[in-house]
């Protein structure tokens, strides 16, 4: 699945992922291939995600939306 994350500045990070895990308002949690639609605030913390060749990266955030939708992602954060 895709993934791509902005800021109102640039974009940080844009490729494809098998895991993402992200800081939610209510808690943590991941999305995987063929994940339900969903839309989701987030908090302040660390997105995690294990690219294709299952490298993990980390990507602090200050809180932010996600959009999952079509084995897309898309995070709009602060």
């Amino acid at each position: 699945m895709k993934i791509e994350i902005v800021t109102p500045d640039t974009s940080i990070y844009e490729g494809e992922v098998s895991l993402a895990q992200l800081p939610g308002l209510d808690g943590s949690f991941e999305v995987l291939n063929n994940h339900a639609p969903m839309i989701a605030a987030l908090k302040k913390g660390k997105i995690k995600v294990i690219d294709t060749k299952k490298d993990t990266l980390f990507f602090e955030v200050n809180g932010g939306v996600v959009e999952v939708l079509k084995n897309r992602i898309l995070v709009l954060a602060e």
